[in-house]
């Protein structure tokens, strides 16, 4: 685990930042990796996202965002 990880980045008019990246949970193909992360979407309170990711996080695949109580279920 990587604590204190921060990235900043900004795709279309959606904004996210990585708090914290939990761990890698595989890796497809290609250079992606499927992540479970800590982001703040769009300067809101972070939550748990599982998704794809491209190498240095410039493009992202389609994910599922949880709170935390969700994820606890």
């Amino acid at each position: 685990m990587i604590s204190g990880m921060k990235r900043r980045m900004q795709m279309a008019d959606i904004k996210y930042e990585i708090k914290e990246k939990l761990g890698t949970l595989s890796e497809p193909s290609k250079g992606w990796t499927k992540e479970l992360n800590l982001i703040s979407w769009n300067g809101r309170e972070a939550k748990y996202d599982i998704r794809d990711w491209a190498p240095e996080y410039e493009k992202m695949g389609k994910g599922i965002t949880l709170s935390k109580e969700e994820l606890k279920v």
